[in-house]
Protein backbone atom coordinates (compact mmCIF):
# COMPACT_ATOMS: atom_id res chain seq x y z
CA UNK A 1 0.00 0.00 0.00
CA UNK A 2 1.15 3.21 -0.67
CA UNK A 3 1.45 6.14 1.44
CA UNK A 4 -1.48 8.45 0.47
CA UNK A 5 -3.18 5.04 -0.13
CA UNK A 6 -2.50 4.43 3.75
CA UNK A 7 -3.71 7.84 4.32
CA UNK A 8 -6.55 7.92 2.73
CA UNK A 9 -7.89 4.61 4.68
CA UNK A 10 -7.32 6.50 8.11
CA UNK A 11 -9.45 9.12 7.11
CA UNK A 12 -7.07 11.93 5.46
CA UNK A 13 -8.58 14.27 2.73
CA UNK A 14 -7.97 17.34 0.76
CA UNK A 15 -5.87 20.04 2.41
CA UNK A 16 -5.49 17.84 5.40
CA UNK A 17 -4.21 14.94 2.99
CA UNK A 18 -1.60 16.93 1.22
CA UNK A 19 -0.41 18.66 4.37
CA UNK A 20 0.23 15.43 6.00
CA UNK A 21 1.85 14.27 2.63
CA UNK A 22 4.19 17.36 2.54
CA UNK A 23 5.55 17.06 6.27
CA UNK A 24 6.64 13.08 5.45
CA UNK A 25 8.12 13.91 2.30
CA UNK A 26 11.78 15.37 2.21
CA UNK A 27 13.21 17.70 -0.66
CA UNK A 28 15.53 15.34 -2.66
CA UNK A 29 12.56 12.60 -2.74
CA UNK A 30 10.67 15.12 -5.20
CA UNK A 31 9.20 14.06 -8.30
CA UNK A 32 11.86 14.99 -10.86
CA UNK A 33 10.47 17.57 -14.00
CA UNK A 34 9.10 16.35 -16.83
CA UNK A 35 12.19 15.07 -19.08
CA UNK A 36 12.66 17.01 -21.75
CA UNK A 37 15.28 15.81 -24.72
CA UNK A 38 17.01 18.17 -27.66
CA UNK A 39 17.17 15.73 -30.46
CA UNK A 40 21.33 14.66 -31.21
CA UNK A 41 22.70 12.42 -33.48
CA UNK A 42 24.44 9.36 -31.78
CA UNK A 43 28.32 9.21 -32.09
CA UNK A 44 30.58 6.55 -33.51
CA UNK A 45 32.59 4.03 -32.83
CA UNK A 46 33.53 3.81 -28.52
CA UNK A 47 35.75 2.32 -26.40
CA UNK A 48 34.73 0.66 -22.60
CA UNK A 49 35.79 2.60 -19.45
CA UNK A 50 35.10 -0.30 -17.35
CA UNK A 51 35.49 1.62 -13.74
CA UNK A 52 32.13 3.54 -14.97
CA UNK A 53 30.67 1.03 -16.75
CA UNK A 54 29.96 3.37 -19.52
CA UNK A 55 31.17 4.00 -22.90
CA UNK A 56 33.35 7.14 -24.34
CA UNK A 57 33.66 7.72 -27.84
CA UNK A 58 37.25 6.75 -28.96
CA UNK A 59 38.75 3.94 -30.66
CA UNK A 60 36.38 0.94 -32.05
CA UNK A 61 36.36 -1.72 -29.50
CA UNK A 62 36.34 -5.48 -30.77
CA UNK A 63 33.20 -7.05 -29.23
CA UNK A 64 33.81 -9.90 -29.65
CA UNK A 65 36.08 -10.48 -27.16
CA UNK A 66 33.52 -9.42 -24.41
CA UNK A 67 32.42 -12.44 -22.06
CA UNK A 68 29.41 -12.16 -19.25
CA UNK A 69 26.93 -10.68 -21.97
CA UNK A 70 23.36 -9.85 -20.66
CA UNK A 71 22.51 -7.97 -24.15
CA UNK A 72 23.66 -7.45 -27.89
CA UNK A 73 21.88 -4.80 -29.02
CA UNK A 74 21.75 -3.61 -33.11
CA UNK A 75 21.86 0.20 -32.64
CA UNK A 76 20.36 -0.21 -36.01
CA UNK A 77 16.75 -2.01 -35.49
CA UNK A 78 13.76 -0.50 -35.31
CA UNK A 79 13.72 -1.60 -31.50
CA UNK A 80 17.25 0.29 -30.29
CA UNK A 81 15.30 3.52 -32.37
CA UNK A 82 15.13 5.23 -29.02
CA UNK A 83 19.04 4.65 -28.53
CA UNK A 84 20.03 6.98 -31.64
CA UNK A 85 19.60 10.21 -29.44
CA UNK A 86 21.11 11.55 -25.84
CA UNK A 87 18.87 10.97 -23.36
CA UNK A 88 16.83 8.49 -25.38
CA UNK A 89 16.20 4.55 -23.30
CA UNK A 90 15.23 1.45 -23.93
CA UNK A 91 14.27 -1.47 -21.32
CA UNK A 92 15.17 -4.91 -22.50
CA UNK A 93 15.44 -8.26 -20.08
CA UNK A 94 14.76 -5.96 -16.85
CA UNK A 95 18.07 -3.76 -18.02
CA UNK A 96 17.42 0.04 -18.60
CA UNK A 97 19.98 0.79 -21.25
CA UNK A 98 20.81 4.97 -22.31
CA UNK A 99 22.70 7.27 -24.37
CA UNK A 100 23.67 9.78 -21.41
CA UNK A 101 25.34 11.50 -23.78
CA UNK A 102 26.32 11.92 -27.74
CA UNK A 103 28.36 8.15 -27.86
CA UNK A 104 27.98 7.11 -24.22
CA UNK A 105 26.15 4.63 -23.46
CA UNK A 106 24.69 3.53 -19.75
CA UNK A 107 23.13 0.46 -18.57
CA UNK A 108 21.37 -0.02 -14.93
CA UNK A 109 18.95 -3.19 -13.70
CA UNK A 110 15.23 -2.33 -13.97
CA UNK A 111 14.44 -3.44 -10.65
CA UNK A 112 14.27 -0.84 -8.11
CA UNK A 113 16.44 -1.79 -4.48
CA UNK A 114 14.00 0.05 -2.72
CA UNK A 115 11.13 -2.28 -3.31
CA UNK A 116 12.13 -5.17 -5.59
CA UNK A 117 9.36 -3.83 -8.68
CA UNK A 118 10.85 -3.07 -12.65
CA UNK A 119 10.00 0.35 -12.65
CA UNK A 120 13.26 2.13 -13.37
CA UNK A 121 13.98 4.41 -16.14
CA UNK A 122 16.55 6.92 -17.81
CA UNK A 123 15.63 10.49 -16.90
CA UNK A 124 17.74 13.40 -17.92
CA UNK A 125 20.90 12.12 -16.73
CA UNK A 126 19.89 9.50 -13.78
CA UNK A 127 18.39 6.88 -13.24
CA UNK A 128 14.59 6.98 -11.51
CA UNK A 129 12.21 4.77 -10.10
CA UNK A 130 8.44 5.46 -11.58
CA UNK A 131 6.77 4.26 -8.52
CA UNK A 132 8.66 5.87 -5.47
CA UNK A 133 11.06 8.58 -6.43
CA UNK A 134 14.17 6.71 -6.05
CA UNK A 135 17.15 8.54 -7.47
CA UNK A 136 20.14 7.07 -8.49
CA UNK A 137 23.85 8.36 -10.19
CA UNK A 138 24.80 7.22 -13.69
CA UNK A 139 27.18 4.93 -11.28
CA UNK A 140 24.35 3.30 -8.96
CA UNK A 141 24.71 5.61 -6.39
CA UNK A 142 21.60 6.38 -4.47
CA UNK A 143 21.12 10.03 -4.55
CA UNK A 144 18.16 10.30 -2.14
CA UNK A 145 16.87 7.90 1.10
CA UNK A 146 14.79 5.91 -1.50
CA UNK A 147 17.69 5.02 -2.94
CA UNK A 148 20.08 4.68 -0.38
CA UNK A 149 20.66 1.05 -1.02
CA UNK A 150 21.75 1.65 -4.66
CA UNK A 151 21.39 0.30 -7.91
CA UNK A 152 23.08 -2.35 -10.03
CA UNK A 153 25.08 -0.92 -13.62
CA UNK A 154 26.54 -2.60 -16.09
CA UNK A 155 29.06 -2.12 -18.72
CA UNK A 156 28.66 -1.28 -22.14
CA UNK A 157 31.15 -1.48 -25.27
CA UNK A 158 30.20 -0.80 -28.59
CA UNK A 159 31.64 -0.54 -32.55
CA UNK A 160 28.69 2.39 -33.37
CA UNK A 161 26.78 -0.68 -34.82
CA UNK A 162 26.24 -3.01 -32.39
CA UNK A 163 25.82 -2.12 -28.39
CA UNK A 164 27.12 -5.08 -26.08
CA UNK A 165 25.97 -4.76 -22.11
CA UNK A 166 27.64 -7.21 -20.07
CA UNK A 167 28.84 -7.51 -16.23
Amino acid sequence: MKRHEFLKSIGFRGAALMAVLTACTKAEDSVLPALTISPTSAGTGSSTDTGTGTTNPSTGTDLSTITNRLLTIDLSSSTATNLNKVGGYITQSGIVVAQASTGVFVAATQTCSHEPKKRVIFNVNEYYCTDHGARFTLTGVGKNSFGSKGLTVYKTATDGKTLVVYS
